[in-house]
């Protein structure tokens, strides 16, 4: 069970927060540092001193890291034209020496694209599947070789193709709960499927409607990885749980039932159940950034006990 670092900075956090916690993700063996890509805070955190973007935040983290995968959960296709996106990601891929992934979803938060004059588009789920053909499309392009795409929003004529990334493929994830198009969508394009903030139960019935979906166009299911995000908090005993609880507004009954909470052995329990669904990779919703202490314990004393 791969385990990584997730971050919410819309919520409050500035770059050099981000790249300290980075840094410590990297030093303390975890195997990626992934961030949301928002642009106003959500509930009743204050956001101070404002949002930061996700793809200049990795590009900035690509020079400062070296072993770390870097990625987001998950890139809006509502804020980036995909030809551009495409761009983006294979640049910040050269920079990182070939360590990003790329987590694209349709977009949902309406009050930020309000906030900052982001056209929210009331067919979101076509203009991603659009998006993913293009970003994979470009990629794939031969040396040499243009790409054309016409679809129903995006419609690229004699593209170059042009800049590749340093990996041969970059990562796709894709994620979401939806019954449906969202497993034919992750068969189709994803090399990962996120199931967010689920229960091992309802992980189970989506990761089996993802390997369905798979079999039916003929794709090996075992080739897209499985992986859960769920909220963390840890502590050595009770109350150093109910203090982390405490830190970042929430219960410790609620966490216990919804995330990742109690001590180390309660925790690497809860994973194990995770595990025994499918799942490979555990990104952890850490929403207190200052509290280096709580990774450190993570580190010590949950990895160190997984498989």
């Amino acid at each position: 069970m791969d385990l990584r670092i997730f971050t919410e900075p819309q919520q409050g956090a500035t770059y050099d927060t981000l790249l300290t916690v980075a840094k410590a993700t990297e030093d303390l063996g975890f195997d990626a540092f992934f961030r949301s890509d928002h642009y106003l805070k959500m509930g009743d955190a204050d956001g101070l001193p404002g949002p930061t973007d996700a793809w200049i935040t990795l590009a900035g983290l690509a020079r400062e890291t070296r072993r770390i995968r870097l990625g987001t959960l998950m890139t809006a296709a509502t804020f980036r034209l995909p030809g551009v996106l495409a761009i983006q990601v294979a640049q910040v891929d050269q920079m990182s020496g070939g360590r990003v992934e790329l987590g694209l979803g349709a977009g949902w938060f309406e009050e930020e694209h309000a906030a900052y004059g982001i056209p929210f588009p009331k067919e979101k789920f076509g203009r991603l599947e659009e998006q993913l053909a293009i970003v994979t499309g470009l990629w794939a392009t031969g040396p040499g070789k243009t790409f054309d795409f016409h679809g129903t929003y995006y419609d690229l004529t004699e593209s170059p193709a042009l800049p590749k990334p340093a990996q041969p493929k970059v990562p796709v994830l894709i994620g979401g709960q939806g019954a449906s198009r969202t497993p034919r969508l992750a068969a189709r394009f994803a090399d990962e499927f996120n199931m967010p903030f689920g229960s091992p139960e309802d992980s189970g019935r989506q990761f089996g409607r993802v390997r369905d979906a798979a079999a039916e166009i003929g794709r090996d299911a075992d080739a897209i990885t499985l992986s859960n995000v769920l909220v963390a908090c840890v502590g050595k005993d009770d109350q150093e749980v109910a203090r982390r609880a405490a830190a970042i507004g929430r219960e410790v009954a609620e966490l216990k039932a919804n995330g990742l909470a109690g001590t180390p052995a309660e925790v690497v329990d809860k994973i194990g159940r995770y595990a025994e669904t499918g799942s490979r990779r555990m990104y952890l919703q850490i929403l207190d950034l200052h509290d280096l202490d709580h990774l450190e314990l993570i580190s010590a004393q949950v990895q160190s006990q997984l498989p």
